[in-house]
């Protein structure tokens, strides 16, 4: 094999989708997926390329720092793709200290074994690592996240991947590890669990059940298509500098309840009611603490390096996520057992 690559959270919404990307893409890579398969991580997600030659999947938890000097001892990776995190603000909220295991103490460990793996020779080598826009904390009426705005996180969550982000940086000014970071607004497409806003609200309105909307539903989010995301993805970690960083956005900013009245006339028509059938499922809850009210993210630096821009209209996104979540009610039925529903019932009927 040419080169083999770790990619944490394979099993997860944003990882399956770029571990299935290098696996079709590129046979010559040997692709080790590394997932813990806690509540969010679904190897079914997978079926497509699980029996692929250049594919292995591994369980396990970067928050084992053992475990993970051994996986870089036995597989010599030549790169890692670093996705594994908690990423659910209201989980951080509820029990931070998970949030600081996995996604400060657990991308210590990935860097520690990397620089460890790769000491003698950096040549060919590289640590990507993921993360989110909402390190860069709120936004007012105007203007647009850049690859330098200053942090400033609000949430458990987003002050964990702003450590982390430090910690990737710190390594490779500190002891020159080859790096890259890329920062992204919210995603959308196939595979994702349903404790996010657009799975949830698909299967509720396909169960005729509230849609839960915090506050008045004003929060604006910028939106961008999961493949396209995997793409970017892609691009950055063959095409990059050592020590980039790169913002990932869809130029698509909507407030949630905008979005959910789209969403149920989508659905609407799917299901073949009456317009206006969905959109009187809207509950709106109290908001969560400390929400931040804008993102939006300037993705102009990759789109004018790297030549990435998102391929597909918001409208159309939208269209066929739906359909996806639509045409595998299965998959959906299995996600939302019995825990699921128990911790649904915590957040949203409390």
């Amino acid at each position: 094999m040419n080169k083999t690559i770790l990619i944490t959270g394979g099993a997860g919404f944003i990882g399956s989708h770029v571990v299935q990307l290098f696996v079709e893409k590129y046979p010559d890579y040997q692709i080790i997926n590394l997932d813990n398969l806690t509540y969010a991580g679904n190897l079914e997600n997978l079926k497509e390329i699980e029996n692929k030659p250049n594919y292995t999947f591994v369980k396990g938890n970067i928050v084992d720092a053992d475990f993970i000097n051994k996986l870089f001892t036995d597989y010599s990776f030549d790169g890692v793709i670093h996705l594994a995190a908690e990423s659910h603000v209201d989980r951080s909220i509820t029990d931070p200290v998970a949030f600081i295991n996995t996604n400060v103490l657990g991308t210590i460990n990935l860097l520690m074994a990397a620089k460890e793996s790769w000491k003698d020779n950096f040549e060919g080598k590289r640590f990507y690592h993921i993360s989110t826009d909402e390190v860069y904390g709120a936004l007012g009426d105007t203007g647009f996240f850049l690859e330098n705005t200053a942090y400033d996180p609000q949430s458990p969550y987003s002050a964990s991947k702003a450590s982390s982000d430090h910690f990737v940086r710190a390594y490779g000014n500190t002891y020159k590890l080859p790096f890259v970071v890329s920062n992204c607004s919210n995603n959308y497409g196939p595979n994702q669990f349903p404790e996010k806003l657009l799975p949830l609200a698909i299967n509720n309105i396909k169960n005729s059940k509230p849609i839960p909307i915090y506050g008045k539903g004003e929060n604006i989010r910028d939106w961008l298509f999961v493949h396209d995301h995997a793409k970017a993805i892609d691009l950055i970690y063959h095409k990059a500098e050592n020590g980039k960083t790169y913002n990932i956005g869809g130029h698509n900013e909507w407030t949630n309840i905008d979005l959910i009245r789209m969403l149920c006339k989508i659905m609407d028509n799917k299901l073949d009611r009456e317009e206006g059938t969905s959109e009187k499922l809207i509950t709106y809850v109290t908001d969560r603490a400390g929400h931040d009210m804008r993102y939006a993210i300037d993705a102009s630096l990759i789109e004018k390096e790297l030549g990435w821009t998102p391929s597909l209209t918001f409208e159309v996104g939208m269209e066929k996520t739906v359909d996806w979540y639509l045409e595998n009610e299965a998959w959906m039925e299995r996600i939302v057992s019995g825990a699921y529903e128990a911790y649904y019932d915590k957040m949203y009927n409390s």
